[in-house]
């Protein structure tokens, strides 16, 4: 006969959670303290003759992040390989998605099992929703499952080109890898379904959140997965569920986009990280380092500009291009399709474009507002665009500074002739792999993109 397992008292659960809330915030100090000193230090670990070239300490770290992150990411593929009534439309006036949603929430109620989200443009891939149903049933402890997000129009232009390849990665890569320790930050609005119960416990508070006195009308589905992460329950992504969605082919929509993302991707960090005791220590490094990245690429990047050496600005760039490389190049062998490689002409528009913009998004926390115009029209919205020219204006002011530098430094010594060689050697390099790139975008993308017919075809 089998005995029951006694449960544990209201005081050693106490006890329990606040021990572990203790341990996961040290963890957190650590893991910032560690980025901290390497990045202040400076340390070492290899360099040149002359010290031009040299791999840091913090390069490490960041190094054994992404191997960490593609190891994990890996491993969740393989895991998912082995485990092989009528409709009701609601009429209300316009308030944004976060009102659809809480009608559609509202008027269920109970009713259901589970509820599944989705945008307007999305197309499923008719087995979409089995999947994720498949996901929920095999594990009670699961409160929330994703999908795999496609582009639907990656031919429109450069932009949503990218786009679709970056989105590929941030889901088969990034949240592959948080679905291996069962915290997946947010569940995509596009494709997603939710356990039902756990749901309307907090549909209200969810509907009503408020930053810094304002109502939300942004980040929707973020602030729900972590409404769902707050109760303990994990959070999952599985590539079998596939859906297709459109994305902004212009630069501008693009921008307002990314710009609302981030203010979201800030704001729900905040509230994340009240539950990070609740769920693997993953979920704390990933936050951590996910959170603070943007800064330390931004110092380091103006560090180089005004250091006063042309060799710092070309390794600046060579640095960018090579760790987008291999991600490009980890992206393509995991899917099996060399096309992904182009995924590192994305850095370009990460570096001039998303990283000001998160800036932005972070100073304007906030103002509430959709950030993006009508599907088929130019955005009219130039506001993204000023932390864009500022950031041109800074790093512009270091070029100048380091050619004047330069200009009036003593080049007759050996080191500096051996640094003359560098600059050189690096921009052939750099010239080379654009070369090869652009070729490669103009072969395989740009020719399709002017013969593409008038729709989209989707192939589930």
């Amino acid at each position: 006969m089998r005995q029951d397992v006694p449960k544990p008292s209201p005081a050693a659960r106490h006890c329990s959670g606040l021990a572990r809330r203790v341990l996961t915030i040290a963890f957190a100090l650590l893991i910032l303290g560690l980025m901290t000193w390497a990045y202040a230090a400076g340390v070492p670990l290899a360099s040149d003759r002359y010290g031009l070239l040299a791999f840091g300490l913090y390069g490490a770290f960041l190094s054994v992040h992404l191997v960490a992150q593609s190891l994990f990411a890996y491993l969740e593929h393989r895991r998912a390989l082995v485990r092989t009534r009528r409709c009701v439309c609601v009429a209300q006036r316009w308030g944004g998605k976060r009102e659809v949603m809480y009608t559609a929430f509202k008027a269920l109620g109970d009713s259901v099992d589970y509820v599944q989200v989705c945008d307007s443009d999305t197309r499923l891939d008719p087995v979409a929703l089995l999947e994720l149903v498949q996901v929920l049933d095999e594990d009670p402890r699961v409160g929330a499952v994703g999908g795999d997000v496609r582009i639907l129009n990656p031919l429109d232009s450069w932009v949503s080109f990218l786009s679709s390849l970056r989105y590929w990665v941030a889901f088969n890569v990034e949240r592959a890898c948080q679905s291996y320790f069962h915290c997946v930050s947010c569940i995509s609005g596009p494709l997603g379904l939710y356990r039902n119960n756990l749901l309307q416990q907090f549909l209200e508070a969810w509907y009503n959140q408020k930053f810094l006195g304002t109502h939300c009308t942004f980040g929707d589905d973020r602030h729900l997965t972590n409404r769902m992460l707050s109760m303990g329950y994990a959070t999952k992504y599985t590539s079998r569920s596939r859906c297709y969605s459109e994305t902004p082919s212009s630069f501008l929509r693009w921008l307002s986009q990314q710009t609302r993302w981030s203010k979201s991707y800030f704001r729900e960090w905040l509230y994340n990280a009240l539950w990070w005791h609740r769920h693997h220590a993953w979920m704390t490094y990933e936050a951590v380092v996910s959170g603070l990245f943007p800064f330390f690429v931004a110092a380091t990047v103006l560090r180089l500009f005004y250091a006063g050496r042309p060799w710092a600005l070309l390794w600046v760039l060579l640095c960018v291009q090579g760790v987008a490389l291999a991600k490009a190049a980890f992206a393509a062998w995991l899917r099996g399709c060399p096309r992904l490689l182009l995924l590192s002409l994305y850095a370009p528009l990460y570096m001039g474009g998303l990283l000001p913009a998160k800036f932005l998004a972070l100073a304007t926390m906030s103002q509430s507002g959709w950030g993006t115009s009508g599907r088929r029209r130019l955005a009219a919205n130039y506001v993204p665009v000023l932390p864009l020219a500022l950031w041109a204006l800074l790093l512009l002011g270091g070029l100048v500074r380091s050619v004047v530098h330069e200009a009036r430094a003593d080049w007759s010594g050996a080191s500096r002739a051996a640094e003359a060689r560098h600059p050189a050697a690096g921009a052939g390099a750099y010239v080379g792999y654009w070369a090869i790139m652009l070729t490669l975008y103009w072969v395989w993308v740009r020719r399709l993109c002017r013969r593409r017919a008038g729709g989209y075809r989707v192939q589930v």
